[in-house]
């Protein structure tokens, strides 16, 4: 009987590894791994037979759409929940924001490409409060951005004197309303940032100092990282995002209200919770966070397509948080067991 050749040995090698691969553990431990992605997928599945509406090109675009805002602060809360922290502020910040960039627009009409730059001015103002108070006077971030909250809501009042500011330029409508290849610009900003954030995460000295803040901030410390200097980052990139949300959201109705974000701050947090990342910090991605929104946003989309009423799909948006955190906390344990 002749000895098998070296090429039969190194084939039998491999069926057995692709045995193993195709295992039941396999399975399940790639179904843990990729099981917000399953949801989606079960998500989109589930509406596609309700509803012939859900999957035609101008849904997709309104889903894109409505997605865009809440994309730009959950990016920020990423930053900042990555570093151990959290932002509640960045709701009424969009307030604020869109207030000052309507005041701003309603009061020099002739130089309405300064309203923008006011919007994301006064959010990135109020981030850099938020951050020097949690990394120089070391006050809890959860405190630090309650309070931060009541503040620019009341000022978010102060400047429409209780009221909506109305009567801008139709110009002011420009900002969030052009279309570009067929997408408006808050579309193709999201994706952009998304992209940008993504990468300066995975690929630049910054997103390894976030990530390292967040896992162990005194090991950080003697590492030689300004943990001051991160946190403060965190806060004041979140503020500027959400002043960036504001403008978007004022100018696509042509209006500032006092009343704009109300609540943004719960679904961006939850974004970034079912996309993946540790309320502890430390563990998380933006791609993560990107998949939370879409599934949130699909999610109420295709609610509001069957007509199921708004206090039932914050029973159901609620379960899915707790439900994914629930998963994340059981994974971990199964990782370290």
């Amino acid at each position: 009987m002749s000895n098998p050749t070296q090429t039969e040995v190194m084939r039998t090698v491999s069926e057995s590894g692709d045995l193993r691969r195709f295992s039941g553990p396999w399975f399940r431990e790639l179904a843990i791994r990729y099981a917000m992605v399953i949801v989606m997928l079960l998500i989109i599945a589930f509406f596609l037979y309700r509803s012939a509406r859900f999957g035609t090109v101008d849904n997709v675009t309104t889903i894109l759409v409505a997605a865009a805002p809440f994309a730009l602060i959950a990016l920020g809360q990423t930053l900042v929940i990555l570093t151990g922290g959290i932002d509640l502020s960045v709701g009424s910040v969009i307030a604020l924001s869109a207030m000052a960039a309507a005041v701003a627009a309603k009061e020099m009409p002739d130089q309405i490409w300064l309203a923008p730059i006011v919007a994301v001015a006064v959010g990135f103002a109020a981030g850099s409060v938020n951050g020097f108070v949690v990394s120089v006077m070391k006050v809890p971030p959860f405190i630090a951005t309650l309070g931060m909250l009541t503040l620019a809501s009341g000022l978010a009042f102060v400047l429409g004197d209780g009221a909506p500011i109305n009567g801008l330029p139709t110009e002011y409508g420009q900002f969030a309303n052009t279309r570009v290849f067929g997408l408006t610009v808050p579309v193709i900003l999201m994706i952009l940032m998304i992209i940008g954030f993504g990468l300066m995460m995975r690929r630049t000295s910054y997103g390894l100092r976030v990530y390292a803040v967040g896992g162990n901030p005194l090991a950080a410390q003697i590492a030689g990282v300004k943990t001051g200097r991160v946190l403060y980052s965190v806060y004041a990139i979140s503020g500027a995002l959400a002043g960036l949300s504001g403008i978007m959201l004022s100018s696509r109705v042509i209006s500032g209200s006092p009343n704009l974000g109300q609540g943004y701050e719960l679904d961006a947090i939850a974004a970034v919770v079912i996309g993946g990342a540790s309320l502890m910090g430390g563990r998380g991605t933006v791609w993560g966070t990107a998949l939370g929104l879409l599934l949130i946003q699909t999610l109420n989309n295709g609610l509001d397509i069957l007509t199921v009423p708004a206090y039932w799909q914050d029973v159901i948006k609620g379960v899915l948080i707790v439900a994914a955190v629930a998963v994340d906390v059981w994974a971990s344990k199964r990782r370290r067991s």
